[in-house]
């Protein structure tokens, strides 16, 4: 009988659960057990595989409680981690030996980067079907409009930066608030422009240590000048900009002082921008990935990552209009030239940003 298994991997992100929910409940859909695996590929090296699905009256396999009730909770129920073993080929064939052992005609990959590199891996040394998922709030996978948690991590950002302008706006202080994203500045872009931020430092955009910290004084000496009125600043610094956020607020200060007594503050979100339940986007994606993923892999796809991502014709067509199949050699191609800043994807945003640089100033 055919079963598929389904793990998370890497860091976690809101949208995970909901997506194990709904590939566990198309996949019973279909008459199909899903095997759920603890703590990414560690537990499919390891076999640490425990059911996501009873059985109905009917003989038939409904989702387990667990799977229902947390679909729409932050995190991941069946646990995540980041698998060096799976690096080796020795390991990548104790997980093959563990899919034999449960039956498994098909394995789907929630994760971000590293995890679709691993389904690449894995997928050149097995006939069982694999496919990925992007689950990554850093927005930094190639090929996806956007990945699982993106949204709900906005959402927290947006909600923490307008709860530090009231006090900043009381207080007649500026803020420096960093935001996670690793090498991609895409969260911290996109809550400067919902935020009606004063400036955004993003990795993107090429800088050194002197050029940061004059740009962050001049945006708050422009913004508190007396013919503006304005009673806070505030800037979204993205955590890939290697200037730490406490020495920009120190060398800011140090150099505000000579001219005028402005009370700088900074704060680093962290992994509160992690957690939290999944938004209404991010649940309703990962019902979507999730439906094509199960459909991928009973059709006998394989080495492919769903993506949202309308208006081209490259990947493949899904049931989902929405939703396209693209090859995970692909994906890794474009998530590199993401990073190093060679994709048309982060062209586009630094040339958007620094369109908008005006405006976010006034």
């Amino acid at each position: 009988m055919s079963a598929i298994a389904v793990l998370t991997s890497g860091g976690d992100a809101p949208g995970m659960n909901a997506a194990i929910r709904a590939v566990t409940k198309v996949a019973a859909s279909h008459g199909v057990p899903t095997w759920g695996v603890e703590m990414g590929f560690n537990g499919l090296i390891d076999g640490s595989f425990r059911p996501l699905i009873r059985r109905n009256k009917a003989g038939e396999p409904a989702p387990l409680h667990e799977v229902e009730s947390e679909g729409g909770q932050g995190g991941t129920i069946l646990g995540s981690s980041r698998s060096q073993r799976f690096f080796e080929k020795e390991s990548r064939a104790n997980a093959i030996e563990q899919l034999a052992e449960y039956s498994i005609t098909g394995v789907i990959v929630i994760g971000g980067n590293g995890s679709m590199a691993g389904v690449h891996a894995l997928a050149q040394e097995t006939d069982v079907p694999i496919v990925g998922i992007p689950a990554s709030i850093d927005n930094d996978i190639g090929l996806t409009r956007e990945a699982l948690g993106v949204d709900s991590a906005l959402n927290t950002i947006v909600e923490a930066c307008d709860n530090i302008s009231d006090t900043a706006r009381s207080h007649h202080r500026a803020f420096i608030v960093e935001v996670m994203g690793r090498q991609s500045g895409y969260l911290a872009m996109a809550a400067a422009v919902a935020t009606a931020a004063d400036a955004v430092l993003m990795p993107e955009r090429p800088h050194t240590r002197e050029q940061v910290i004059d740009a962050v004084v001049a945006c708050i000496e422009r913004s508190f000048d007396a013919a503006r009125d304005k009673t806070r600043v505030l800037i979204i610094k993205a955590e890939g900009v290697d200037v730490p956020t406490h020495e920009i607020v120190a060398e800011a200060t140090i150099r505000c002082s000579l001219t005028h007594d402005y009370d700088i503050r900074g704060t680093v979100l962290g992994h509160v921008v992690r957690g939290g339940a999944a938004s209404f986007r991010d649940r309703l994606l990962a019902g979507r990935f999730g439906r094509v993923a199960v459909e991928a892999v009973l059709d006998g796809s394989t080495d492919v990552m769903t993506g949202w991502n309308i208006g081209v014709e490259i990947g493949k067509p899904t049931t989902d209009d929405w939703i396209r199949l693209f090859d995970i050699a692909d994906v890794l191609e474009e998530t590199e030239a993401l990073l190093d800043g060679t994709s048309q994807v982060s062209i586009d945003r630094v040339t958007r940003m620094e369109a908008i640089q005006g405006v976010l100033a006034l």
